[in-house]
């Protein structure tokens, strides 16, 4: 069960005794949590029946007693265990999981990790409780991600802005839709995020970033990719090193992925490779520039330089001096 299908129960009123949410994404986690600390009480009854642990601070027999208590002039009470994955001895949480009162609702928030499936707490909670197990969203993902957060509030977002924010932030969803959130604060009464919205408010530049430096290395444009090396050397938040790599190399890999499905289909290759759908010509047009072979070889380089950036084999050049050997590399251009 989806986090988004738990908000939609909860805002029909349909509540389980004990909820477990758990795994590596946070940002769904906080999502129910923050949710279920504002609305699933009225706010007349909050003060006598809701009540907020953390795991670091919290004692398992505190929870499981307030667990216990029995709503004060309502039907429900509301438990919430935040950070639950810093508390001591948790697996002590299953005498009250295993018997849960029906007039509670037990919310446990456990980060960054799952509950080892062997244990009895995990038995217990399997059949037992409403469990959620969040993972990692890939980073081929991510553009539709935003796409459709961005669709979803009404707004409409260029392909390109989209992959401008998503090369820049990585894959925190948290702080990717705070920066979304502060776009729709500013614009206005206008329905439309462009570059421009982008650089001016979250401070991406439009011109200067990992996106169009990719881009640059696709269509084979040595003069660009060298000016805008020369501006990330004086504006080194704008996109370091150990951002253009990885986005060069995954680049690169789904070209190579390309040339392995062997088809022309770009709904096929959007699929198979997970390219977003706009992006799927930037990806076919790099493959008129670099065989399948070159592509190969480039790869072997971006991983070479990526060892050079933490210090190996590398005679103390500068990141901008690396990019530009990488560039040089990349686009065969002939050395002085």
């Amino acid at each position: 069960m989806p986090i988004s299908k738990i908000i939609a129960n909860w805002k029909n009123n349909v509540f389980d005794a004990v909820y477990w949410l758990e795994g590596e994404e946070p940002f769904y986690i906080d999502q129910a949590v923050d949710y279920a600390e504002k609305y699933l009480l009225p706010e007349a009854e909050r003060a006598f029946n809701l009540t907020l642990f953390y795991g670091k601070d919290a004692d398992w027999a505190q929870v499981i007693n307030a667990c216990k208590r029995y709503p004060v002039f309502a039907e429900k009470q509301v438990v919430i265990l935040k950070e639950a994955q810093h508390m001591n001895q948790l697996d002590k949480l299953l005498s009250y999981i295993d018997k849960p009162l029906s007039s509670t609702i037990f919310i446990v928030a456990h980060k960054d990790k799952n509950v080892d499936g062997r244990s009895a707490l995990a038995k217990a909670l399997k059949s037992k409780a409403v469990v959620i197990s969040t993972k990692k969203m890939y980073d081929n993902k991510l553009p539709e991600w935003v796409m459709g957060w961005v669709t979803e509030r009404g707004y409409q977002i260029s392909g390109k802005a989209v992959q401008i924010i998503v090369d820049h932030i990585g894959n925190d969803l948290s702080r990717i839709q705070n920066e979304l959130e502060k776009l729709i604060v500013n614009l206005g009464d206008r329905k439309k995020m462009t570059e421009d919205d982008i650089e001016k408010f979250i401070g991406i530049s439009k011109e200067y970033n990992a996106f169009e430096f990719q881009d640059a290395i696709a269509q084979k444009n040595f003069p660009k990719a060298i000016k805008m090396i020369q501006f990330f050397e004086s504006n080194q938040k704008a996109a370091p090193i150990q951002l253009i790599l990885p986005t060069l190399y995954a680049f690169f890999s789904k070209l190579y992925a390309i040339y392995g499905l062997g088809s022309s289909d770009d709904r096929r290759i959007a699929s198979e490779v997970g390219i977003p759908p706009f992006l799927v010509k930037n990806y076919t047009a790099a493959a008129r520039n670099y065989s399948y072979g070159k592509v190969e070889q480039i790869l072997l380089s971006i991983q070479a330089y990526n060892l050079k950036v933490i210090g190996i084999n590398n005679a103390d050049n500068t990141d901008a001096d690396l990019l530009k050997e990488l560039v040089v590399k990349i686009m065969d251009m002939p050395t002085k």
